[in-house]
């Protein structure tokens, strides 16, 4: 009698491209990430992001050759981590001399790939993003990454702007009204941010994911709740799937409020986690 054995079929990996432990180990709720030295974007614009955490997240939530979409751009981070993952991606930026300072970098690190892997870099109000789409004909997308203007923060921040005002460097983004970095109403705010968040909606593909880069905001005596409220909002039409903390274990800290009252050294980034699911919309819709 021949004994017959049976071998585990190898499971259909229907996200990305990871093993089942490099899988397990980005689930991690926290994480710690000291990106390398930045290069001079980091002095050209105000909050430049590292494109070596992004790629840690388009790795996760895209295969190769898949779309990658950030609806506030800046100086390109994300697509730049994009190509060296071999993704597409589409940017949108609303001043044009950072659209234009992302198209050179990837201009000048696109010499040094050997796979065609597609970069768009359109100047425009992400707000209309879902005319933006029609307008240049781009397809839907897998995927998107990105951290908005933490409300006006940047304006707010003298003490960490401080060294970049001495040198005549941008301490924000810009004075376009149409900037939600400009909008002082809170309540505005997250309401102007939803917005963005709808269209995005509406150009990425069923069932793809959303990561938002963000952190509540201390202002005026008293914490402002950013991150938690734009999950709040962003629910009604987003599924929250989870949250991860970036530890930023390396940032300088600051004599805020010392002697007199707490004031503390955030040193830490909700990278908030969403997915499309319209069958759940659609059930929540119904039994409204």
């Amino acid at each position: 009698m021949v004994e017959q054995t049976t071998q585990k079929q190898p499971r259909t990996n229907k996200l990305n491209e990871l093993t089942g432990k490099e899988w397990i180990k980005f689930t991690k709720s926290w994480f710690i990430h000291n990106p390398p030295p930045r290069e001079d974007t980091k002095m050209l614009h105000p909050a430049c992001f590292p494109e070596t955490l992004v790629e840690e997240f388009i790795k996760f939530f895209t295969k190769r050759y898949q779309w990658v979409l950030d609806p506030f751009l800046g100086t390109g981070s994300t697509l730049v981590a994009a190509q060296n993952s071999m993704r597409n991606g589409i940017g949108i930026e609303i001043y044009p001399e950072y659209a234009e300072i992302a198209r050179k970098r990837l201009s000048q690190k696109k010499l040094l790939k050997h796979e065609e892997v597609r970069e768009i870099v359109i100047v425009g109000d992400s707000r209309n993003i879902v005319n933006i789409f029609k307008e240049y004909n781009l397809p839907k997308v897998d995927f998107c990454i990105t951290s908005p203007p933490y409300w006006n923060q940047l304006k707010r921040n003298y003490i960490r702007q401080k060294e970049r005002g001495e040198k005549g460097l941008d301490t924000y983004y810009g004075d376009k009204q149409e900037d939600i970095g400009n909008i002082d109403d809170y309540k505005q705010f997250i309401s102007e941010q939803k917005k963005i968040f709808d269209g995005v909606y509406e150009v990425l593909k069923d069932f793809g994911y959303l990561v938002i880069i963000t952190n509540n905001v201390f202002y005026e005596g008293r914490l402002y709740p950013l991150a938690f409220d734009t999950l709040i909002s962003l629910s009604k039409k987003w599924v929250p799937k989870d949250e991860k903390i970036w530890l930023q274990n390396d940032k300088p800290l600051l004599p805020l409020g010392i002697y007199n009252a707490w004031v503390g050294n955030r040193c830490h980034q909700y990278c908030l986690i969403f997915r499309k699911e319209p069958e759940k919309l659609e059930k929540d819709i119904a039994d409204s």
